[in-house]
């Protein structure tokens, strides 16, 4: 039995009942403060705002902005109301906007000024030049017949947008009538969430995800961190994201905990939020807490409250998940593994694992999932130690991709199960680890090596930060194993170094045949590396070389 049949604002309305004035969401950086009682009423006004300006139940409308204070409010607006909220990733550029804008069928779209290079709002004037001449909601657009508000999320005015200032006064005043009968109507198999795949490859698909799916899923990532209300969450990782609406919000209000949020990573915010605000839990993808605990400034902050948390997003290496432990006092952190389709989690460690088996895996299945690993070609379950794809069935398997019935069958099978396309291998204990992507399995010479293995080795010499390891195409191998590396601040490496420190350690074949030393890796807004990146990267440079080496 799943934990709860409720939709998202029916069970955000039980917990105000229960503890209204706890804070449900804290931003410490300018001391904005809601107690759940406080947010259900910004969320009910907000939610009135939205079906007075034509929104309706089912229809899709999309959020494009970073982790602003009103994020939350528009995401529990729309699920009260039976809308598909529809998260747009926060690095996208315009051409991959327009895709999402026309492939998921979108009538509102909610925004902020823009994030890093890209002005989201000369985008949109650019993308939709109807926008700057129609009357607000009543937006005709010959290449988005489906759109029909923009709404900015913030006091500014902009031509042809609403802003937040005229949603909640007109919520103020809307049908308390209508709301409510709408509300009634809502039930938890619906969609609620429509996340965009990064699309390494091929174009984005929209997972879409039911109330059931990620309340259920983040309640039992909640109660393997041992959640209660009294527990106070650091939120760095992005709301568009799984990590961020499922493993962090879906966690901690269905166990009446506090959200403290930090509006875009950085590490010393980070570590100022969790002193600031006591946290006793810090989420963050392995990228991130390398640059928690490596930052100049780290000793200079008290992180005694912290107990828990996850590193997720790709899987942990060992060694930054012991530094995590030793230096950030997170003596009970977790790790989870799954995929947008899958809301996101299939397994989990536990607070109660010994350490050993919170550092080296991802854990055991989640309550109510099963997992099974499979022989990619055959469709054969194996056994212990056998390495194959990891599959999950159960109330978390997505209810499809968007208008894509074909790949929606592609990746679930005639038995529900979910296939991941990531390699793992489960010991007699029923803990999985995973190895990589079956895609980025580097075959060379015959040879099947798994760059995790790799990366996992290289951890352990010193001077070695960070590390990604890649296979890079070669004519007479198929394959070569390279490896890109970030460096410890004043280490003094090179890449015969490397290859010294790994030709007495792992078979000849595994040894990188090349190493790139970088500043960052390319990464999506989400956190996670983009390999293929990186071997594009790598083509690049060895072509590079060689062009030099024929000019000398």
């Amino acid at each position: 039995m799943v934990f709860t049949e409720e939709t998202l604002g029916n069970f955000l309305e039980a917990m105000v009942e229960k503890n209204p004035d706890q804070e449900f969401m804290v931003y410490p950086d300018r001391d904005l403060r809601f107690t759940y009682k406080e947010f259900d009423e910004r969320a009910n006004q907000m939610a009135r705002g939205l079906l007075e300006i034509g929104i309706k139940k089912g229809d899709h409308v999309g959020i494009w902005a970073k982790n602003v204070p009103d994020w939350l409010t528009y995401m529990f607006a729309t699920a009260k109301i039976g809308v598909v909220l529809v998260t747009v990733n926060t690095a996208y550029k315009s051409h991959e906007l327009a895709y999402v804008l026309e492939q998921s069928d979108m009538k509102a779209l909610a925004i902020i000024d823009g994030f890093q290079d890209v002005d989201y709002i000369q985008t949109l004037y650019e993308l939709i030049p109807e926008l700057k001449s129609h009357e607000r909601g009543k937006l005709k657009s010959e290449k988005f017949p489906f759109l029909e508000s923009i709404i900015y999320l913030g006091q500014e005015k902009h031509r042809g947008m609403y802003n937040t200032n005229e949603i909640l006064l007109l919520g103020k005043h809307g049908n308390e009538e209508l709301f409510q009968e709408i509300k009634a109507t809502v039930r938890n198999n619906e969609v609620v969430n429509m996340q965009y795949t990064s699309g390494t490859t091929g174009f984005p698909k929209g997972v879409m995800l039911t109330h059931r799916n990620i309340l259920n899923n983040g309640y039992y990532i909640g109660e393997r961190q041992k959640f209660t209300e009294k527990d106070r969450l650091c939120i760095t990782v992005p709301l568009f994201h799984c990590f961020g609406i499922v493993l962090a919000v879906m966690a901690a209000y269905s166990h009446g905990a506090t959200m403290v949020m930090v509006e875009v990573f950085d590490p010393l915010m980070v570590l100022a939020a969790v002193q600031k605000e006591r946290c006793t839990a810090l989420y963050g993808v392995p990228t991130m807490f390398i640059a928690e605990y490596s930052h100049p400034m780290f000793e200079m902050f008290d992180l005694t409250s912290l107990r828990t948390g996850i590193m997720a997003g790709s899987t942990p290496p060992i060694e930054a998940m012991k530094r995590v432990v030793n230096d950030m006092n997170m003596t009970e952190i977790t790790s989870v593994y799954g995929l947008t389709e899958g809301s996101p989690g299939f397994t989990q460690t536990s607070v109660d694992d010994p350490l050993e088996k919170r550092v080296e895996t991802v854990g055991k299945p989640l309550p109510e999932c099963e997992v099974k690993i499979v022989d990619p070609e055959t469709g054969e379950t194996l056994g212990p130690h056998q390495t194959g794809e990891i599959c999950c069935k159960g109330y978390n398997v997505m209810k499809g991709y968007y208008k894509m019935p074909e790949k929606t069958r592609e990746v679930i099978d005639e038995d529900g199960w979910l296939h991941s396309g990531d390699l793992a291998t489960v010991d007699e204990e029923g803990y999985y680890s995973i190895v990589g992507r079956i895609k980025d399995m580097i075959i060379r010479g015959g040879e099947n090596i798994y760059p995790r293995e790799i990366e996992e080795f290289l951890y352990t010499m010193p001077g070695i930060q960070d590390v990604q390891v890649i296979g890079i195409p070669d004519e007479k191998y198929g394959e070569i194993v390279g490896a890109f590396i970030i460096l410890e601040e004043g280490a003094d490496i090179c890449e015969e170094d490397v290859r010294d420190y790994s030709m007495t350690k792992i078979a000849r074949y595994k040894v990188p045949k090349k190493v790139f030393f970088v500043d960052e890796f390319p990464l999506t807004a989400s956190g996670k590396i983009q390999k293929f990146k990186l071997r594009e990267q790598a083509v690049e440079l060895i072509e590079a070389e060689d062009d030099a080496e024929e000019d000398i």
